[in-house]
């Protein structure tokens, strides 16, 4: 069998990582003319850390991240919501790491073209159409060229050609009618140098967290993402969404006066990172399949979703696991894909719609509800059981909850 991905993100890469390790043969197209290591921050939970592991790639994520050791959850003035361990402290049985996403994707890419070879992942390959018969599918790229496999797997993000081929008439992703601000700097460490902070609800959410190891001692590199409501849900996006826009400095100096924070100085920190980008926070309805025939969907492509959760990278590595599980069993390549949708579909679609409603971090939503001015003790807005089933019900319908060792005597990991 023979299986063509289309794009090099980190769905497609690690598509390809575990096909080769079914004994499957693939290859990569890239629209790019090279592989670029764009983005700022994710953060790969304990479930996506066990599968990077599987294919022997702890230690080198280990070398280009940072384990992160807690979860605090604060009101956008600066109080303390809820303070919850993660990883291995949470008593995952792997750590959950948080990583720059263009090192994460260029560590996905070596290690491809070390199993598979260099001429694995083809950049300059933009696709513009496919057709498939009984045998397999031709694909047709933009400088004229030709690819046939048995099967094509479109992994080719958000602005999916794949997807709209399968479904001409879906039109422009749906904006959550919020404006996003990413960058990323070297900054002192703060907590425990393993600590991220999730502040604000959907009407004003300001996320900081360290990624990797700074330039100096008792530095990090330290990821802030700001998001504002500025629109309305369900609008059309006002920009279409690029990691590479410049974000207009006036702008963020206006909104970043929105929230306090005790741990860092979070204006000094947007304000003397170099690169800083602006995008709208979009995702797209959950389609009612993504296998047709010979072609089917993955990642960004099959189920772009609100950054909540840390779930987007984590839910295409899963696609990807599953996927590759059922080429490797099923005789019939057709078969294989049909049961990869019934198996992920509806479980990415759950998560994209409880995404839309604010995902875990509802908890800061309902306590801003609650006491929009601030609070002394958060007992006397919420009580901890309403805090943890808000978190608890989004890690089960996310498989958050996967990577938990199986209980023993007297012992309950629920």
């Amino acid at each position: 069998m023979k299986v063509m991905i289309v794009g090099a993100g980190i769905g497609g890469l690690f598509t390809a990582l575990r096909l080769h390790a079914e004994g499957i043969g693939c290859v990569v197209y890239e629209r790019g003319e090279r592989i670029r290591e764009l983005g700022v921050g994710i953060n790969a939970l304990p479930f996506a850390v066990r599968e990077l592991g599987a294919v022997g790639l702890l230690d080198r994520l280990d070398g280009i991240g940072v384990r992160t050791g807690e979860l605090i959850y604060a009101h956008r003035l600066g109080q303390e919501i809820m303070r919850r361990p993660c990883g291995l402290a949470a008593g995952f049985a792997h750590p959950q790491i948080s990583v720059h996403r263009g090192r994460l994707q260029g560590l996905l890419h070596r290690a491809v073209i070390e199993r598979l070879g260099a001429d694995a992942v083809r950049t300059g390959h933009r696709l513009v159409g496919f057709e498939q018969d009984a045998e397999g599918v031709t694909a047709r790229f933009a400088d004229g060229s030709h690819a046939r496999a048995d099967i094509l797997v479109g992994a080719d993000g958000i602005h999916s050609t794949t997807r709209s081929t399968l479904f001409p008439d879906e039109g422009p992703p749906r904006w959550s009618g919020m404006m996003t601000w990413r960058g990323a700097t070297d900054w002192p460490e703060f907590g425990t140098g393993r600590t991220m902070v999730i502040a604000g609800g959907n009407a004003a959410k300001l996320v900081v967290y360290p990624i990797a190891a700074g330039g100096a001692p008792g530095t990090r590199l330290t990821n802030w993402a700001m998001g504002v409501l500025t629109g309305r849900p369900g609008d059309p996006p006002p920009d279409e969404q690029d990691w590479t826009r410049p974000a207009d400095p006036a702008v963020l100096a206006a909104h970043v006066k929105r929230f306090t924070c005790d741990l860092f100085d979070h204006a000094a920190m947007i304000a003397s990172t170099r690169d800083r980008f602006e995008f709208p926070m979009c995702d797209r309805d959950p389609l009612p399949r993504w296998t047709h025939g010979r072609v089917t969907l993955l990642g960004d492509a099959a189920h772009p979703m609100y950054p909540m959760g840390s779930n987007g990278a984590g839910q295409a590595i899963l696609d990807a696991v599953n996927l590759s599980a059922h080429l490797a069993t099923e005789t019939d390549p057709a078969e294989a894909l049909l049961a990869y949708e019934r198996d992920r579909l509806p479980a990415t679609t759950q998560i994209v719609l409880r995404n839309r409603l604010g995902g875990p971090e509802q908890v800061i939503d309902e306590v801003e509800r609650r006491a929009p001015q601030g609070f002394d003790r958060i007992e006397d807005v919420i009580t901890p059981a309403e805090l943890e089933a808000i978190v608890a019900g989004y890690t089960q319908v996310s498989g958050g909850h996967r990577d938990r060792p199986t209980p023993g005597p007297g012992k309950d990991h629920t």
